[in-house]
């Protein structure tokens, strides 16, 4: 696997209660130590909604200890609603990484070319699988690929390990699904 990593990365994961977007940043930067042996801190917010209010998680990755928990710009953005990429966009830095849910957030225009972007329909194919409540495992799967982040495997090891074992096969489905749509994207 190549080495993603210069020095450090920041992602922030956004989109709205119910859609697993913190649980993402957690599981991800968790794998990343424990898979990878990086250094990662993790920081969320989100609104007092249950469900369905914005919210959103950033991670910074280091090949160092992590010193600050935030940057003022990030160098990848996952967004997961239209009204997050609305909100945290203008964070991203110039020629950062763009994932978005194809099949619910549009690009406005120029947003191509300022952004490199990975579009791929999370949300339909985790229903396609049977679990809408798993998009986050497509977008985690796709994520990982592109990125070179983690290989799929590790990041399923440690789904296995941390989430409610009911899921497993639904969930590692939807790793899978999403490793697929980023293999057949390049």
């Amino acid at each position: 696997m190549r080495e993603p990593f210069s020095q450090s990365q920041s992602v922030r994961f956004c989109g709205f209660g119910g859609q697993g977007i913190i649980l993402s940043a957690m599981i991800l930067g968790e794998a990343l130590v424990v898979k990878r042996g990086l250094y990662a801190s993790q920081t969320q917010s989100y609104g007092s909604e249950a469900r369905g209010g914005q919210c959103q998680a950033e991670l910074m990755i280091s090949t160092r200890p992590v010193l600050s928990p935030m940057l003022a710009c990030n160098d990848i953005l996952v967004a997961m609603s239209p009204q997050s990429l609305k909100t945290y966009i203008g964070a991203l830095k110039e020629r950062g990484k763009l994932f978005v849910d194809s099949a619910l957030v549009s690009l406005e225009s120029g947003e191509r070319e300022r952004f490199d972007v990975f579009a791929a329909p999370f949300v339909d194919e985790a229903v396609a699988l049977g679990s809408r409540m798993s998009a986050n495992m497509v977008m985690l799967g796709y994520f990982v690929t592109v990125t070179g982040f983690l290989e799929c495997d590790q990041l399923k090891e440690l789904v296995r390990e941390k989430l409610n074992k009911k899921f497993w096969e639904v969930n590692a489905k939807c790793i899978d699904r999403g490793h697929e749509l980023a293999t057949k994207r390049s």
